[in-house]
């Protein structure tokens, strides 16, 4: 795969950071609460939303990731019985779908997101405690009053950002088949053979 360029490589490091932030900050929460609960007979209370909320980012996030990889699983048995020449025109045809269907997916989230920052602005969650470094956003955004929990338009962001990752993914991919330098969007028996050939056998452990 060709080296991104200067866009591409602040993209690729957004959503690694992302992920890696986000798994340990669930993993971080999870054994709080865990060792909370059963060494302190105690609980905290936005534990569970927080990794709710964080858990959706990963998966909107790894999406579009994934779909950089090529690491998304589907059935390719009827494409490579296929020729090469006809093989690249099912590819394109299907990124073609899936950029469509990412596109409709942009335009809903960003107008479900919207209100929230709206008419909805005062719309909170039900356990996060809002925190005193974001409190500028009730002058902005809720008449000045403050906020006690966060915001919904917070968390829920991830649903625009993840989709609009996801788009741009699709694209690259899309142009990258076009200009023949991507095969399939989903994950080939190509990455399946660089599993295995990473996966260390019994003869290599003798």
């Amino acid at each position: 795969m060709e080296r991104p360029g200067k866009i591409g490589r602040w993209v690729n490091d957004i959503e690694e950071t992302f992920i890696a932030v986000i798994l340990g900050l669930m993993t971080l929460v999870t054994f709080a609460n865990v060792i909370a609960r059963y060494v302190f007979n105690d609980n905290i209370l936005w534990a569970l939303e927080v990794t709710v909320f964080l858990f959706a980012w990963l998966v909107l996030i790894g999406a579009s990731y994934c779909v950089k990889t090529s690491a998304h699983l589907g059935v390719d048995l009827i494409i490579n019985a296929l020729s090469p020449a006809r093989r690249r025109i099912m590819a394109l045809v299907t990124v073609a779908a899936c950029i469509a269907f990412s596109v409709l997916l942009l335009i809903g989230s960003w107008q479900y997101w919207e209100p929230f920052i709206g008419k909805r602005a005062w719309y909170q969650v039900d356990d996060i405690v809002m925190p005193e470094f974001l409190q500028f956003l009730a002058d902005w955004l809720n008449e000045g009053e403050r906020y006690d929990k966060m915001p919904r338009f917070i968390p829920y962001f991830g649903l625009p950002l993840g989709i609009a990752l996801l788009t741009l993914r699709f694209l690259q991919a899309g142009w990258r088949i076009y200009t023949g330098k991507q095969i399939l969007v989903i994950a080939s028996h190509e990455a399946e053979d660089m599993l295995h050939a990473a996966t260390p056998t019994k003869h290599d452990g003798a």
